[in-house]
């Protein structure tokens, strides 16, 4: 068929069919476009929309577990600062005769007379061991409070506990002091180690 028949045919056709063709055909074309267009990208964007929500939160899960990671690893570097100053303060097996020694000095310099210092036996805790000594000393009470006060202010850690005092005679300004120092030191693997039963050897 020529083109210019097919011109005629179209100038033949009402205006309002040439406008519902028009019309019509546009239809198509959006339906088309939309379906090989539009909708294949539509479920990429909601994929992606799915997975950039899903990596938000786990952006912000990591996040949180930073925060608590860096405060996890503050406190932990203070206990650590408060372990090493414990350790500091509790001297181990072979300084308790050092320190015992500095003890007796330390009353000899109080202007008082050591009747008797005797270490008990050793009471173990749970990471430390507790060291009694019974000391019993003789000189005026201003004597034995600043013994007892150059006692406390020793960089390792000694308790004075159950003082009792008794003048050496009626109106005597010269007493008798007993008391117990409590001295300790830091447990160590041979005390983990004498803890444990012995095995019984088989006959």
């Amino acid at each position: 068929m020529e083109q210019g028949a097919i011109y005629e045919k179209i100038e033949k056709i009402k205006m309002p069919y040439r406008l519902l063709i028009w019309v019509g055909t546009l239809v198509v074309l959006a339906g088309v476009f939309t379906w090989l267009v539009v909708l294949p990208k539509t479920d990429t964007i909601n994929r992606l929309e799915k997975d950039i929500t899903r990596l938000e939160q786990r952006l912000t899960q990591a996040k949180i577990k930073a925060r608590n990671l860096k405060k996890f690893r503050e406190e932990l570097a203070q206990v650590d600062a408060q372990f090493k100053e414990a350790l500091r303060l509790l001297p181990d097996r072979k300084e308790i005769p050092s320190l015992l020694t500095a003890i007796t000095r330390l009353g000899t310099e109080s202007n008082l007379t050591f009747l008797r210092f005797s270490p008990r036996r050793e009471r173990p805790r749970d990471f430390y061991v507790e060291i009694p000594v019974d000391i019993e000393v003789r000189g005026k009470y201003h004597d034995v409070a600043v013994f007892f006060d150059r006692v406390g202010r020793m960089e390792r850690i000694v308790n004075i506990l159950d003082v009792s005092m008794r003048p050496v005679k009626k109106n005597s300004n010269i007493l008798n002091t007993k008391c117990v120092a409590v001295t300790y030191r830091f447990k160590g693997t041979r005390d983990e180690s004498a803890s444990k039963p012995k095995k019984k050897k088989k006959k």
